[in-house]
């Protein structure tokens, strides 16, 4: 049945989605850059379909590829509604990598993050990644029920005393008994916008987007609060298995408009009046799976048509007593959001300081002009916000907004801790 509707599906891509790629080294966060990529589709591997290379920030322009009809995403049915293409990346100096099964849906801009290996000897090994289908397509475990709120006995040893969004979320790739899952090291953000990509479709309704984005954040954040899985022993702060969390793939292919939304809510999750700790707000696809209490998934869809707000969404399944709290600090940044946009004509240290911190980045992404450290934003720093904006997968409208802040910071941390190791 699963090739009968594999057949039917790439039979009927007839619409267009988007695909940009972007290569880093694993080892020091630097852009690879000049790597030759092959393009291919899963149902015909041998033929390659588009030749490209990477640009000096490790970029690609966005791809062209075929995709099913939009409106198979917006309804269940046996039409799988995203086509699948094969990946092979290869740069002198690395070890080649094969992604398998990279998801491309109707009018969407995926983005495929790769991380190359250095290659320890001349010898080509070949490690091939197989990105897994959709949950709102394939069949996985249906989540078992938990407390979404933990009493002090169930919680585990409490580290922390305040909700805290992490800088990295470790991912035991396998339900927690699996000794032979991996454990993987995920910025926390990348994280979201993972589970976010492999949980929902990026073309459904902004609040759609919004409300389980903050349902995914809740509960990874409530993981992080309680310290669920170490309280009970294991080295990991949440899993891959859709029995126990949400489902998150290896270098599984994001989409911007999930990036997008994620960067500008990270910090919010969901609380409930008189709670410390972030809700464990659990959901099903609504359809195969009905979970009375819990989030539907295709029903917030069909909510976010009707122009509900993800607020309304929320309170449609979890009660009216829920609101959108925001996290007391985020780990791993040298300076909180001021509170206000910096802009043309913008002044102070916190120009200075993003200034210091676009130079330095810009030491890695060369396209990024350098400028001068002197507290003015002028056009000058407007040109390099924007370049990282664009480079960053954000609107490049030269302004340093929220997201655009935490982003600088996330980056600017990231080459800078792999600089002090050299």
């Amino acid at each position: 049945m699963k090739l009968k509707k594999h057949l039917r599906a790439t039979q009927e891509n007839i619409d267009r989605g988007y695909l940009q790629i972007n290569a880093i080294s694993d080892n020091n966060e630097i852009p690879v850059r000049n790597a030759k990529i092959e393009i291919a589709s899963t149902g015909n591997p041998n033929q390659t379909i588009e030749q490209l290379e990477t640009d000096n920030d490790g970029r690609t322009p966005n791809i062209e590829l075929a995709a099913p009809p939009l409106e198979f995403s917006l309804e269940p049915s046996d039409n799988q509604p995203y086509s699948e293409y094969n990946l092979k990346i290869s740069a002198e100096g690395y070890e080649d990598s094969i992604i398998t099964g990279v998801q491309i849906l109707s009018g969407e801009i995926g983005l495929q993050n790769i991380r190359l290996t250095p290659s320890a000897t001349s010898e080509q090994l070949y490690n091939p990644t197989v990105i897994g289908g959709h949950t709102l397509w394939e069949f996985y475990p249906p989540k078992i029920a938990e407390a979404e709120i933990k009493p002090m006995d169930e919680r585990g040893e409490i580290v922390l005393s305040r909700v805290v969004v992490p800088e990295y979320i470790i991912v035991h790739d396998g339900s927690p008994t699996d000794t032979t899952a991996t454990d993987y090291y995920v910025p926390y953000k990348d994280y979201i916008k993972n589970v976010a990509s492999c949980e929902i479709y990026a073309t459904w309704p902004e609040a759609s987007i919004t409300a389980n984005v903050l349902a995914i954040i809740s509960f990874t954040l409530n993981r992080v609060y309680t310290e669920w899985y170490r309280g009970k022993g294991y080295d990991f702060t949440i899993t891959s298995s859709t029995a126990f969390d949400h489902k998150w793939i290896y270098q599984k292919t994001v989409y911007e408009n999930i990036s997008q939304v994620v960067d500008t809510i990270f910090a919010n999750y969901l609380s409930r009046p008189n709670v410390s700790q972030p809700i464990l707000t659990q959901y099903c696809d609504g359809k195969r799976v009905t979970c009375p209490n819990w989030m539907s998934q295709w029903g917030s869809k069909y909510l976010g048509d009707q122009g509900y707000s993800a607020i309304e969404i929320i309170r449609n399944y979890y009660g009216d007593d829920m609101y959108i709290n925001s996290a007391e600090q985020i780990a791993g940044i040298p300076a909180s959001w001021p509170g206000y946009d910096l802009s043309v004509g913008s002044t102070g240290d916190k120009v200075r300081m993003i200034q210091e911190q676009l130079n330095r980045i810009a030491r890695n992404y060369p396209s990024i002009p350098t400028i001068a450290v002197d507290g003015i934003f002028g056009e000058g720093t407007k040109a390099a916000v924007s370049q990282f904006q664009s480079i960053f997968n954000l609107p490049a409208n030269g302004i340093v907004d929220y997201p655009t802040w935490y982003k600088i910071s996330q980056i600017y941390v990231g080459v800078s801790k792999i600089a002090e190791l050299v």
